[in-house]
């Protein structure tokens, strides 16, 4: 494995898939649509999947000698429109350019677990469990995880996809609940209220240092066709989640005033997640290694405004 093209370069979990590469020792080429801070390091290259011909992106992807794609793009989109513009429509384009790259190419896609949709409390969710989203995040990633199954089965690429459960970690994405909580924490006040209200849920969440490292190990390994369920495969009471972001923060619980209520999950994925993660353990080599309150405390360290 030489060169390797991160797609969605510059988002919460793009940022760490670059230098995850990096560090082995391969040549990082970042593709997004508008360049960052964060990944000036890399060769960088703006582009739109989502809106480019096949042809030139096969042509791109060909002069700057691509061994690896990795598509980690996708957004939380006020539209369905835009969901489908950002996951279904991205990831067909890329399959087609992948069709006119000499050879297989390997692509390894990030799938989400709310592909599976919503499960009852205590369901362990493994891969053979048959997926039914329930609503446009999360149908809009499975038609993206279908594309790349289809297109590796039928011969035309050497793909896998990776099924990750809420990921947390540095630098969540701006739209997220714990993004959200993070701006409320470092504008509280001694001595004042922070009022949150929170889901009675319990939901897996595996550190987005942790899925980068699986993105690295499955690039490598001969797993072709397969989706492989990335997660801590622990079922985290949200309350917990939250006294421990307090805490990361240097606040006393006492500031902390609960309301539990029904939030809505914007991944569709209902009140419970917990991920098989067997198979990512035998297949890929890989098991999570930072622990909740390692992935809290960076995320609250590495927080900016």
């Amino acid at each position: 494995m030489g060169r390797v093209a991160v797609v969605g370069a510059t988002g919460c979990v793009g940022r760490q898939i670059c230098p995850a590469f990096a560090r082995r020792g391969h040549e990082v080429l970042a593709i997004a649509r508008h360049p960052a801070r964060h990944i000036a390091s890399y060769r960088f290259l703006p582009l739109d999947i989502a809106a480019l011909e096949p042809e030139e992106t096969a042509r791109t992807l060909q002069a700057e000698r691509v061994d690896v794609v990795v598509n980690a793009a996708g957004r939380w989109g006020p539209t369905e429109a835009e969901m489908v513009h950002s996951h279904g429509g991205l990831v067909e384009r890329l399959v087609a350019a992948m069709d006119l790259l000499p050879g297989r190419p390997r692509v390894v896609h990030l799938g989400s677990v709310h592909e599976y949709g919503p499960v009852p409390a205590g369901t362990l969710i493994d891969e053979s469990i048959a997926p039914n989203p329930s609503n446009a995040y999360a149908r809009t990633k499975l038609a993206g995880s279908t594309a790349v199954l289809d297109a590796t089965r039928a011969g035309r690429m050497d793909g896998v996809v990776l099924r990750a459960v809420n990921i947390y970690g540095p630098h969540p994405p701006q739209e997220t609940f714990l993004a959200a909580l993070l701006r409320k924490l470092h504008g509280a006040t001694s001595g004042g209220v922070i009022e949150v209200s929170i889901a009675p849920a319990r939901r897996d969440f595996v550190d987005v240092r942790d899925v980068a490292e699986a993105v690295v190990k499955a690039a490598a390994a001969p797993v072709v066709g397969r989706v492989v369920n990335i997660g801590r495969g622990e079922a985290m009471e949200m309350h917990e989640l939250v006294t421990l972001l307090f805490s990361a923060a240097g606040l006393p619980l006492d500031m902390l005033k609960v309301r539990d209520e029904q939030v809505p999950n914007r991944g569709g994925g209902g009140d419970w997640t917990r991920a098989d993660i067997r198979l990512a353990a035998e297949l890929l080599g890989w098991r999570p290694e930072i622990s909740p309150w390692e992935s809290v405390r960076a995320m609250w360290d590495a927080f900016t405004y």
